[in-house]
């Protein structure tokens, strides 16, 4: 695998009506390449718990497969990420995690999310339905995410830098929530305001 496979340039965007980007998607001749499902995501962290510190990911995702990622070096240029990832597709989600922990890797945080994909030229598009709101992400090269939010008629909604993570932990203080894990049953009956999810911005 080549160096160029192994970083990802994305962006972040609140969409909350996620059946209007999809409308736009299929106008634009976006394929569906993998329809909505259900994502459990674990964070881990080191035993120096250093690792959020150093805005280094070691993360473990189920769906319809099991994937083991690690990322690290993010940087910020107009709303756009960039930083190093290399995953893995594992065969077993509970081993991985098993071997994980003998190694001292220990979960900090679980998160869920329902994802669908598309692709439109050399882009590739998700719509997350998280328990605080919705987004899209697109990764692509700069050109492409620039041009495709045009084309998409979303210059004008803010990027946001941060993670799913990041923005969990600005909408715990803002809300003075007190749980750990972005879970929908956590979620259950809570109003997530739009300006939580920018209060860290």
């Amino acid at each position: 695998m080549s160096n160029k496979n192994l970083q990802e340039v994305e962006v972040k965007l609140y969409t909350p009506d996620l059946s209007v980007i999809q409308q736009s998607l299929e106008k634009l001749g976006a394929e569906l390449t993998k329809p909505r499902v259900f994502e459990r995501n674990i964070r881990y962290e080191n035993a120096t718990e250093t690792f959020m510190k150093k805005g280094i990911v070691l993360r473990m995702r189920q769906d319809d497969t099991a994937r083991l990622t690690y990322k690290s070096g993010k940087t910020v240029d107009n709303g756009i990420t960039k930083r190093f990832e290399a995953e893995v597709e594992v065969s077993d989600f509970d081993t991985m995690d098993t071997i994980l922990r003998l190694l001292k890797f220990e979960p900090y945080m679980v998160y869920e999310k329902y994802r669908t994909t598309y692709t439109l030229d050399d882009a590739e598009i998700v719509l997350d339905e998280l328990p605080y709101g919705n987004f899209m992400e697109i990764e692509a090269d700069v050109d492409m995410i620039e041009s495709l939010i045009t084309r998409l008629g979303l210059d004008d909604i803010p990027r946001i830098p941060n993670s799913y993570t990041q923005i969990f932990d600005a909408v715990n203080r803002y809300l003075g929530l007190d749980f750990d894990d972005l879970t929908f049953a956590n979620f259950d009956g809570i109003d997530v305001p739009e300006r939580a999810l920018y209060s860290d911005n």
